[in-house]
């Protein structure tokens, strides 16, 4: 990516949004909330949103550590179909809510890269541990987002990607080229390191205001 598309993505920002790490879950998508889906997607918006509660209330049950849940999550946001922002929003570029994303039965890379983070999440994997990716992809030709997840601090992410059910090492990844990352609490640009509070993605602060918007609904 070259050095202006970043300035476009990055907009300074001192606002902290410090109700961003309790967005997006699941308890939070009210029964109101689900009945404006059906209203603004189609009548399956119900279903959809219910399989997703029903699949997290069974990881919740299952005796293991958060981590373990993980293929799970991953197959699961991957059956969704894939449609450009374009055909799907009327947009550029749209960075959906999960909840978005589920009732209207698609989206692209980005709202899959962010479904994952939020229910990985709200199964007790630390934002700390998570990081939502935007790379090159050689094997596309274009920009790219992914979901990496760090074991420990220093491990090797392994990749979370709707092009691929297998969750592999970055070192396996070799089509993939990081240009930038960010989870709740801090953004890095490739070669450079962290460059500050992930607000400044103009993207990720509308998407945590559309967040916010749902959960007083």
């Amino acid at each position: 990516m070259m050095p202006g598309m970043l300035a476009v993505l990055f907009m300074v920002c001192g606002v902290a949004y410090a109700w961003s790490e309790r967005l997006g879950y699941t308890d939070r998508v009210s029964e109101r909330l689900v009945s404006r889906y059906v209203d603004r997607f189609d009548g399956g918006a119900r279903g959809r949103i219910g399989d997703w509660k029903a699949m997290l209330s069974t990881l919740r049950g299952q005796e293991h550590a958060p981590d373990a849940s993980i293929p799970a999550i991953n197959a699961f946001f991957n059956k969704l179909p894939y449609v450009e922002d374009i055909i799907h929003w009327k947009q550029d570029d749209y960075w959906a809510t999960p909840g978005e994303f589920l009732a209207s039965n698609g989206g692209d890379c980005e709202d899959y890269s962010i479904a994952k983070f939020f229910m990985l999440k709200e199964l007790g994997i630390p934002s700390e541990r998570l990081r939502i990716t935007y790379v090159t992809s050689s094997r596309l030709r274009q920009p790219h987002m992914v979901l990496a997840y760090y074991r420990t601090p220093d491990a090797e992410p392994l990749i979370l990607d709707n092009l691929e059910n297998r969750i592999l090492p970055a070192s396996q990844r070799r089509d993939l080229t990081p240009v930038y990352s960010f989870n709740d609490d801090e953004a890095w640009v490739a070669q450079r390191g962290s460059v500050g509070n992930p607000t400044q993605i103009r993207r990720w602060r509308a998407l945590l205001e559309t967040l916010e918007a749902e959960a007083r609904i």
